[in-house]
């Protein structure tokens, strides 16, 4: 998941700056306090592809980004159906890393800019880019997120689930629904006309009701030969970022991560592990999307799986 500094979300409230003074200081922040990234190194193919801008997939791409997606489909369901109290989030990254390879692929995540496994693992408070350890034993009531990606002949398949591990507190499960609710919120606006705000403002006026919060500085992203293509998926409306239309065989990853506290977020000290900062719970669902003709496909539907 893409990050976006909350000092370019402020963009939407601070006066302009001049262009005869150089570079914004906010901007300048941005490029030297910047995390490592949190997805693999491309090959040079893949990074000359994300650098064209917003990318139109082929039939023939798309067909392959069916396979991947439902590569990553599968392992997420299998671990869903898998994961019990007692086990570790090392054991969950051993069983889909050992599952994508079954299938043909290989895990999108792992040795991206140095992250060490097949999925991001976390729990409760943890927000983002948790590391899967074998002595980080999951216990009944806690809420688990895990993200995977599978790398099938060139392309990515990208998705998350939160699951509920035995019995969870109602304030859990609710929290679970608003995440799911406000993902599907946005995937709804996904339509051939539709512009990336449509996406936003969904999932914003879904979320906000309800007195949870979104986590603004992280986003989605497009998906295809880079598992992070242009153009950037708000989960919030963000009027002086770039907005962009909708196109058929545009293919994005949607994943709004939902608070249900403060949305601000810390980096723990392993540099890639993300939480709450007033430790609330937070959850989390993902899916590659296809623009079609007429509206969408869900590339990573478990259901289908």
């Amino acid at each position: 998941m893409p990050r976006i500094f909350p000092w370019k979300l402020w963009r939407k409230s601070r006066p302009a700056w001049p262009r005869f003074l150089g570079t914004h200081p906010m901007n300048l922040l941005s490029q030297l306090f910047a995390p490592p990234s949190p997805v693999p190194s491309p090959t040079p193919k893949a990074k000359k592809r994300s650098r064209r801008g917003v990318q139109i997939k082929t039939p023939a791409e798309i067909a392959i980004m069916r396979q991947a997606g439902a590569i990553a489909a599968q392992v997420l369901k299998e671990i869903a159906a898998t994961v019990q109290p007692g086990m570790t989030t090392g054991d969950l990254d051993q069983l889909a890393e050992e599952r994508i390879r079954s299938l043909g692929a290989t895990p999108s995540f792992k040795g991206y800019h140095g992250f060490p496994a097949s999925i991001c693992a976390c729990v409760n408070n943890e927000v983002v880019h948790g590391i899967p350890r074998r002595r980080k034993k999951i216990r009944s009531g806690d809420l688990l997120k895990v993200d995977t990606g599978a790398y099938f002949q060139g392309y990515h398949g990208d998705s998350c689930i939160t699951i509920a591990v035995g019995k969870v507190s109602p304030q859990a499960q609710r929290l679970m629904e608003v995440a799911e609710g406000a993902l599907y919120a946005g995937i709804e606006q996904v339509k051939p006309g539709n512009y990336l705000m449509d996406i936003a403002g969904a999932i914003e006026d879904y979320v906000k009701p309800t007195g949870y919060t979104i986590v603004e500085e992280f986003t989605g992203h497009g998906v295809g030969q880079a598992l992070h293509e242009d153009p950037h998926v708000f989960n919030v409306r963000c009027r002086d970022l770039p907005n962009v239309k909708l196109k058929p065989g545009m293919t994005l990853a949607i994943e709004p991560i939902v608070n249900a506290g403060s949305r601000f977020t810390r980096t723990l000290g392993d540099r890639w592990t993300v939480v709450t900062v007033d430790n609330a719970l937070s959850a989390q669902f993902e899916h590659t999307v296809l623009v079609t003709a007429t509206g969408y496909e869900l590339l990573t539907d478990r259901r289908l799986v």
